[in-house]
């Protein structure tokens, strides 16, 4: 029988897990909450899925559910998945995966006393050359590392008229790009390297101090203000874009950008890595490739191929070489990766996917951040 799985959350991320669930197999979207019963039903009509909630904790209820995808606004994650979890359910949790510290750790403890799958949604482990570079550096084949660089850049907020509700920080949090965008990067950069970012220092700019919200409602990445012809004014205290100085265990160093405002970069994440044997450079507009330098060789480009990749990048590869695989197949590879470990029902074993752990991980470097742009020095790390 396959497992019945309920998402809450319609925009851009909700439908983007059903899609990915129906590529297994072995799961059932057998529900889907919005905000109200109307448009809900609506959704769960348009994506054909059975029973569409207008009150999230309707889902939660539904014996049904067996595992809640929580992809609502960030405000929403915390009480959302504690609710499920102590309702017996099995949780998966888009990022980030609390607006606090002391809420993630809370999450965590839930978590373990209720003996339930939990994981947050950082899907872009998931790229298979990602998953190869990490056998790299685990087997040492790049060195001892010096240090890590890169940027995820974004230009969906690039006008003052572009808005979302993210860029509120009641909905969202204190930190907007950092905490959007740059925990993705971080995460990846600690999944790959293996090793920890001990100390950072911040700083922030906001570009648009002021925004016009366009009075009707747009979803996220619609783009063209064309499409609200009126607006209110409204003042902006997160930011639009970051660089932080990171500070690594084992003495390595790194720098991080984010920006939401630049110009003609849709989503593109990428950093290299630079070791004491060689380098590597990946960029999530070109997933499909790995640039590896070396100083005394010819430089390579490493093709995603599963017969030529480590075996456990392998396992993230449904399709030959020369087949391209990108962004929606993280969804799906991650996807397996839970679902398979659910339907193994053997919890005594390490997950292979992110847990509330990491989750809670990157709200702790993330708190550093916040704090290290506020004081202009250097913040510590806590583990």
């Amino acid at each position: 029988m396959p497992f019945k799985a309920g998402v809450i959350g319609k925009g851009f991320i909700g439908p983007a897990h059903v899609e990915a669930l129906r590529r297994l197999g072995n799961v059932e979207v057998v529900a889907i909450a919005g905000t109200d019963e109307a448009t809900a039903t609506q959704t769960a009509q348009e994506l054909g899925i059975p029973r569409g909630y207008g009150d999230w904790r309707e889902l939660i209820r539904d014996r049904q559910v067996q595992v809640v995808h929580v992809c609502s606004p960030n405000r929403l994650h915390f009480v959302m998945a504690k609710e499920a979890l102590e309702a017996g359910k099995h949780v998966v949790c888009e990022k980030p995966l609390a607006l606090s510290v002391d809420e993630g750790r809370t999450l965590v403890e839930t978590a373990d006393r209720c003996r339930r799958l939990n994981t947050v949604h950082f899907s872009l482990r998931y790229y298979p050359l990602i998953q190869h570079l990490r056998a790299l550096m685990s087997n040492g084949d790049l060195g001892d590392l010096f240090a890590v660089h890169g940027s995820y850049l974004q230009d969906w907020l690039y006008y003052s008229t572009d808005y979302n509700w993210r860029l509120d920080r009641r909905e969202g949090g204190a930190l907007r790009a950092v905490a959007d965008i740059g925990s993705h990067w971080l995460d990846l950069v600690e999944f790959v390297t293996g090793c920890r970012i001990e100390a950072v220092l911040a700083d922030f700019q906001t570009f648009h101090k002021v925004r016009r919200k366009p009075r009707k409602r747009l979803a996220t990445f619609a783009g063209t203000s064309s499409q609200a012809p009126s607006y209110t004014d409204v003042v902006i205290d997160t930011e639009d874009y970051a660089s932080v100085l990171l500070r690594f265990s084992g003495g390595a160093r790194g720098v991080m950008t984010v920006s939401q405002v630049s110009a003609g970069r849709k989503n593109r994440l990428s950093f290299e890595v630079d070791g004491s044997r060689g380098a590597a450079f990946w960029d999530s507009e070109i997933p499909n490739q790995l640039w590896l330098g070396r100083r005394d060789a010819y430089n390579e480009v490493v093709v995603k191929d599963p017969s030529l990749v480590d075996a456990l990048a392998a396992r993230t590869i449904d399709y030959p070489g020369g087949h391209a695989e990108g962004y929606p197949d993280t969804f799906k590879q991650m996807f397996k990766d839970v679902y398979g470990y659910l339907e193994r029902g053997d919890f005594s074993t390490a997950p292979t996917f992110p847990t509330f752990r990491d989750g809670l991980r990157e709200l702790q470097i993330c708190k550093s951040i916040f704090e290290s742009n506020q004081s202009g020095a250097w913040r510590s790390v806590a583990d």
